[in-house]
């Protein structure tokens, strides 16, 4: 029945899941919110520039779109990507944007879930495709959640 909430959260007037509704967080993280996928999709924009613009001055004889020169700007990306998250919740990139990455009970993702979860976002698919709950293949696998640092309960901005 359209409108009838269902246990994995409110629906909307046509018996939908609501993406945006948190009821499906842990009690852990009530309160908080997920990122919404412009968010997502700006972070990663900055978190790319920026290795381009990292790789054009540590490699300025690469010429821009060779081999040489997207593997340096992948190699950043994941890098900056991996230490970032593990070191704050947050890449560059989505640091500047103001969401961050945790796990299921709300703590800093370990370094190996950091890993993969760049690694797998590197392969472009898994980011690509993702669940109701604004979760990607990346973050279904490693199970982390992207919310809005500022809804998330004991993290500051």
């Amino acid at each position: 029945m359209a409108g009838t909430p269902r246990a994995d959260g409110p629906t909307d007037p046509d018996g939908h899941t609501d993406p945006t509704s948190p009821t499906w967080l842990p009690p852990s993280l009530a309160g908080a919110v997920p990122a919404s996928l412009l968010r997502r999709v700006g972070a990663i924009a900055i978190d790319w520039f920026a290795a381009i613009v990292i790789a054009r001055l540590i490699f300025p004889g690469a010429e821009y779109g060779s081999a040489e020169s997207a593997f340096a700007t992948l190699a950043i990306f994941a890098v900056e990507v991996i230490v970032f998250t593990w070191l704050t919740g947050s890449s560059f990139g989505q640091r500047i944007i103001g969401i961050a990455v945790v796990g299921p009970g709300g703590q800093r993702l370990s370094l190996w879930r950091c890993v993969i979860r760049t690694l797998l976002i590197c392969l472009v698919v898994p980011a690509l495709v993702y669940d109701s709950k604004r979760r990607g293949l990346h973050d279904l696998a490693v199970g982390s959640i992207v919310l809005v640092r500022r809804t998330i309960p004991g993290m500051g901005r």
